[in-house]
């Protein structure tokens, strides 16, 4: 589970991606596409720019672009930065079986990480093309 300021984070990121222009795009239309409170935007942006993720644009056509292409950022790159390593709860080792269910957590814990580590924003944009397209009918004779 990612917290509210990650899942932000992340919305923030996808919507720069799937932007796809060299024109830097306002933070209130981040805000405002993604549902994103406009004042923790803010904050969340500059996390982001400090840490290399995205550029941010000064002046009046200013705003925020991506830093490096959508290909080259994973959803585990922006999940680490604002909530460490994602987290399995386990179990407290106090019962039979405990050690068990404990191997089980980390192996599914090591899953999902690779699963994030491995899907980049493109991929998620990929995937958001597909899913508008599949309702699509094909009229082509």
């Amino acid at each position: 589970m990612v917290s509210n300021k990650c899942e932000y984070a992340l919305r923030a990121v996808f919507e720069l991606a799937r932007h796809r222009s060299q024109e830097p795009m306002k933070g209130q239309d981040i805000a405002s596409a993604q549902g994103i409170p406009p004042r923790f935007l803010e904050i969340i942006l500059v996390e982001l720019k400090n840490a290399g993720f995205v550029l941010a644009k000064r002046g009046s056509s200013g705003g925020y672009v991506l830093a490096r292409p959508a290909r080259q950022i994973t959803v585990g790159q922006i999940i680490h930065l604002f909530q460490g390593s994602p987290r399995v709860d386990g179990i407290d080792g106090e019962h039979p079986g405990d050690y068990t269910f404990s191997h089980l957590w980390d192996r599914v814990q090591r899953a999902v990480a690779e699963v994030y580590d491995k899907t980049t924003f493109d991929d998620l944009i990929q995937q958001e093309i597909l899913r508008m397209c599949a309702g699509i009918p094909d009229y082509v004779i």
